[in-house]
């Protein structure tokens, strides 16, 4: 085998995985696609080991997520992108070992932040609750 032969069979490769769309080892998933031993999601691509995520795209371990990406190993967070460890987060980024976190950027082991500025408990659930209604989020 040469290098011309090698890359040949590894473009072959790669444009057969692509064009595969099951969802192998998944259970109780509805117009998924591409997704792998995930269980009771919905309209979800390329995910790994999640369960209860609607609209995940290329998310493992995650867990009744929304509409996140490149998530991995959290729970219940909404519209987020490439956070890790982390739970009930909205619209946050970039995120890692944070939970009640709503708008926040690049935070590490935070809690109760409401665009990147700390909030006592108390006053963090009263402002998120006037800022979803502002937003036109679900309570």
């Amino acid at each position: 085998m040469d290098k011309a032969d090698f890359l040949a069979e590894l473009d072959r490769l790669e444009r057969e995985h692509t064009a595969e769309r099951a969802n192998v080892g998944s259970y109780q998933c509805e117009k998924c696609e591409a997704c792998s031993s995930c269980m009771f999601c919905k309209g979800c691509t390329s995910c790994y080991r999640c369960t209860h995520c609607t609209q995940a795209n290329q998310c493992t371990h995650c867990t009744h997520c929304v509409r996140c990406e490149a998530c991995h190993s959290s729970a219940y967070c909404v519209d987020s992108r490439f956070c890790s460890g982390s739970a009930y987060l909205v619209r946050c980024l970039s995120c890692a070992d944070c939970d009640y976190c709503f708008g926040c950027v690049g935070l590490v082991k935070k809690d109760f932040h409401i665009l990147n500025v700390p909030y006592p408990r108390q006053e963090y659930f009263e402002i998120i609750k006037k800022l979803k209604r502002e937003l036109g989020m679900k309570e």
